[in-house]
């Protein structure tokens, strides 16, 4: 199950986001709910930057946050020129049918040695088990 795209850009830096629920993962029935998620990262500004760090905030149905760190993404630092794109898949698993994400790229200007943050949109992470509940 996809959802739709959401998309922020950041200082010349569009961030594209897309998830899927993942069923042949999930055992909905042992509360354990499993997405995969696609991002795009485009540099649509006229400086070079390299991706160093990432932060992902991930909130569950009940409310509860994980924060989560690390360096660059699925193991790489990725360095965009002007125009270039660098896309990834990674994902998340939940013990509830649905939540969301969003985050912040920290990004590195190698010319300046300036740092900056760059906005990941918040998305839905949503299960076909959430639609079918009933209140």
């Amino acid at each position: 199950m996809a959802s739709e795209d959401y998309a922020t850009t950041t200082r010349g830096i569009c961030v594209t986001v897309r998830s899927f629920y993942l069923a042949d993962q999930s055992v909905p029935d042992e509360g354990k709910f499993v997405w995969a998620y696609r991002i795009r990262i485009e540099n649509q500004g006229r400086e070079t930057v390299q991706l160093m760090r990432r932060t992902w905030l991930i909130t569950d149905a009940r409310g509860r946050t994980q924060r989560v760190q690390g360096a660059g993404v699925v193991g790489q630092q990725p360095v965009l020129e002007p125009g270039e794109t660098f896309e990834y898949t990674s994902g998340t698993p939940l013990d509830t049918p649905s939540g969301f994400m969003q985050g912040v790229y920290h990004m590195l200007e190698p010319g300046s040695g300036e740092m900056f943050d760059v906005a990941i949109p918040a998305f839905s992470l949503d299960s076909p088990a959430e639609e079918r509940r009933l209140h």
